[in-house]
């Protein structure tokens, strides 16, 4: 065992516990009460991605329920170390945003392509003169809703008359929101800065609604959440031969570890077969990932854990060795019908115990939870066709349009990310994706 492996878990354990949260968070806030400073939020808008867009025309809300001072920055697109699949991002990314609209009742329909060069570079500067002018949070909205408007009908202008900033303007802004986007921390569009914390889009704003509202900075008659997280099926249903859920994912993804247990619940609940898509880490493939967004990730995927209630954060990163030693053990375990019980086994090891994975007695000790006998499991190590059913999910997975983990495929039903299980749940039940109602938080 090297002294990495040993060292990583108690180290993750303490970076990423609710404590050290909520004594940072407590930290901010002793020096804004010292200081005398606002509840300042920073927004950073990127004009060519949907799910800024969504955000935008949830600011005016945002506004009116908390007592926060809101400042914008037009940022560029990710690098492309953090979009390595930047087309079938974009694509998703259209399809998605359509889909969470509808999943909240807003107002965005994915028009099959990207607005025109032309159309986006009015329409930024129609954005930066509005953030520099302090008129963003009424402006952003409906300049957003009219650039996807003309894109879905070819319309080279983005909004009605709006003041412009000049591109000297335009670029010098975009210059340095970006790179204060990079110095904080984050490498996306949609997303809101507070306190030394990241929410992207409005899939985060509860965590940052639920924090303001703990400090009590809501205005007067504000309850509930803008966007609250669905709820999982709690109870069975009665499916005459559902679908199966593909659940594409990475030993190595945080977000997959978090994911497993409601995925295999979910096929609990319903009586549908969950078919294990397991692939490569993308850093295994030869793609990179920039330090902002492996740390972003780990943070976010422990806020989520602990919303959850499910353990994580005791984790011992199984990138390499461990990573190869696991997956040769999922075909023994699907084989012997263990599958589901030995992912779980691993998952809960690695990301919340700990254990070293690449060590013989780490993966003993997964192994034998899962009911797996070691000496199978010694065997199956030897076997490398695991690489090629690797290989065939990470090309069925592209085909889907998806690119990352964790993913699913129910019926024509294809999304990416931890936070769609509701899209899951819908597309196994048949239902719309519009089934749950928009909040009726005031």
């Amino acid at each position: 065992m090297s002294l990495r492996s040993l060292l990583m878990p108690a180290l993750s354990q303490r970076w990423l516990s609710r404590e050290r949260l909520l004594k940072s968070r407590a930290r901010v806030e002793r020096v804004r009460l010292r200081t005398g400073d606002a509840h300042r939020v920073h927004c950073f808008h990127q004009v060519d991605d949907p799910y800024s867009a969504l955000l935008a025309a949830g600011l005016p809300a945002l506004a009116q329920r908390y007592d926060i001072e809101l400042v914008a920055h037009v940022v560029g697109p990710p690098s492309d170390a953090a979009a390595p699949d930047r087309d079938r991002l974009v694509a998703y990314s259209r399809r998605d945003a359509q889909r969470l609209a509808q999943h909240h009742g807003l107002d965005f329909t994915d028009p099959g392509a990207q607005p025109s060069a032309s159309a986006l570079a009015t329409a930024t500067q129609a954005l930066v003169a509005a953030a520099e002018q302090g008129r963003f949070v009424d402006a952003a909205g409906p300049l957003s809703a009219a650039l996807w408007a003309g894109a879905a009908a070819g319309s080279p202008q983005p909004a009605p008359t709006a003041p412009l900033a000049t591109p000297a303007q335009t670029a010098a802004h975009g210059a340095a929101a970006t790179a204060l986007r990079r110095r904080l921390g984050h490498y996306l569009g949609a997303t809101l800065f507070y306190g030394g914390e990241w929410y992207w889009g409005i899939d985060r704003l509860h965590h940052l609604e639920q924090r303001l509202q703990a400090l009590g900075a809501q205005r007067d008659g504000v309850t509930g959440l803008m966007f609250p997280p669905a709820a999982d099926l709690a109870a069975p249903v009665a499916l005459t031969g559902p679908p199966p859920i593909d659940f594409y994912f990475s030993l190595r993804s945080p977000y997959s570890a978090i994911v497993a247990p409601r995925v295999f619940e979910l096929g609990r609940l319903t009586g549908a077969a969950v078919r294990l898509r397991w692939v490569l880490p993308m850093v295994m493939r030869g793609l990179p990932v920039p330090r902002e967004k492996r740390a972003y990730i780990s943070l976010d995927a422990a806020r989520e854990a602990h919303s959850r209630g499910t353990p994580f954060g005791r984790l011992n990163d199984p990138v390499g060795r461990p990573v190869e030693r696991g997956l040769a053990l999922m075909p023994l375990a699907e084989r012997q019908g263990r599958g589901p019980a030995y992912l779980l086994a691993f998952m809960h090891g690695v990301w919340a115990e700990g254990i070293d994975a690449g060590s013989d007695r780490g993966l003993r000790r997964i192994a034998e939870r899962a009911g797996l006998a070691w000496a199978d499991a010694q065997a199956a190590l030897q076997d490398e066709a695991w690489r090629l059913t690797a290989e065939a999910h990470r090309v069925e997975m592209l085909g889907l349009g998806l690119w990352g983990v964790p993913s699913f495929r129910v019926r024509d039903t294809a999304v990416w990310g931890q936070d769609r299980l509701w899209a899951v749940q819908a597309a196994l039940l048949n239902e719309p994706a519009s089934t749950h109602p928009p909040t009726t938080a005031r």
